[in-house]
């Protein structure tokens, strides 16, 4: 392979990979490729593969056929350090050890920067004082984690994640436990880290919206397999919407950013229209 052709190939990506927990398998012969400098989002139903996919992706689970590829490595032969300097994770759930405060679990983030001939410095204080700051989190510098709310802990985790200073950042439903104003604060610091800074941005999330207005790249999982993906603007019609969530909508531009925004038929047109079919199925079977 040339230069060139190297060039042109993304840094993370998954070919034909099968994910199993013990003998339950989620997906099978399953190949994505996140696009570099891109805000790529997995949607999908409960139960699809997305956060399994999203640990492959971040070499917490290996897969038992297929592989992983970071900057053209197998990821699971790599060295976990190397890997942390490039690939950052928060994942769905996280637990913080006993009585460490708020400072100390993001300062955390900076231990893949950590070596013997390099120990913490003025920079790493500085990176963790602005990794607080944006999350909305520095005045909680001095509290134990455990004390916080849900919302709370759920932005420092994000600090955390953020302190790595990683080139590729992957984000397990980062908007859990949030309210709407915590949740639109999160993902506009999701896009200014992908706009501003470069960095190259996975998640999952529940939210369609919010996934069609902040994705710059979108993967739709059903079963383990992806339906579509490409530019929410390309791919979110209500068909697709239907195929991958089996939910009746609309779709129509969003008045505030042009994007995709899916509005759910309402109860009495979705109840008709199962009670039409079932009306249908049972006609055509006598």
């Amino acid at each position: 392979m040339s230069k060139n052709q190297r060039s042109t190939v993304n840094r993370l990506s998954a070919e034909n990979v099968t994910l199993a927990y013990d003998q339950r398998v989620i997906a099978e012969q399953l190949s994505v490729e996140i696009p570099d400098n891109s805000f790529t989002v997995i949607v999908g139903p409960n139960a699809c593969g997305k956060s399994t996919l999203l640990r492959a992706l971040s070499r917490m689970l290996k897969p038992s056929e297929g592989r992983v590829l970071l900057d053209g490595q197998v990821i699971q032969s790599m060295p976990a350090k190397k890997v942390a300097r490039t690939l950052g994770l928060l994942p769905q759930s996280s637990i913080a050890p006993d009585g460490i405060t708020v400072g100390d679990l993001v300062g955390r983030g900076r231990y893949p920067h950590q070596g013997i001939l390099r120990q913490w410095s003025t920079d790493d204080e500085r990176v963790v004082q602005e990794s607080m700051r944006q999350t909305g989190v520095a005045e909680l510098a001095e509290r134990y984690v455990d004390e916080l709310s849900g919302g709370q802990r759920q932005r420092v985790w994000i600090a955390m994640a953020l302190a790595q200073q990683t080139p590729l950042l992957l984000l397990d439903e980062p908007t859990t436990y949030l309210d709407i104003q915590h949740q639109i604060d999160v993902l506009d610091l999701c896009a200014e880290l992908h706009e501003e800074q470069g960095r190259t941005l996975v998640a999952v999330l529940h939210d369609l919206n919010h996934a069609a207005r902040y994705a710059t790249h979108l993967i739709a999982l059903r079963e383990g397999s992806v339906i579509a993906e490409g530019a929410p603007k390309d791919i979110v019609t209500a068909e697709l919407v239907e195929e991958v969530f089996g939910l009746r909508c609309q779709v129509i531009d969003d008045p505030e950013t042009g994007t995709p925004l899916v509005v759910p038929a309402a109860r009495r047109a979705r109840a008709g229209a199962v009670a039409g079919a079932e009306k249908v199925a049972a006609t055509e079977a006598s």
